[in-house]
């Protein structure tokens, strides 16, 4: 979503507030959670659903 509206990651880590290290853990989909406010911060600056930046996979699988 981010190359699709030619953002890179350190300016949206600027724009949603949270540092560049921790918005790549996000991206890399290596994080465990996601504070609400922050999913929102990042779908206001990308204009998307969070269902575009997330999805769920059966770890039991």
């Amino acid at each position: 979503m981010m190359a699709k509206r030619k953002v890179s990651l350190n300016e949206l880590s600027e724009r949603v507030g949270i540092t560049p290290a921790n918005l790549s853990i996000l991206k890399t989909g290596k994080a465990k959670a996601i504070r609400f406010s922050t999913l929102e911060a990042i779908c206001k600056e990308l204009q998307c659903q969070p269902g575009d930046l997330m999805e769920w996979v059966d770890e039991e699988m």
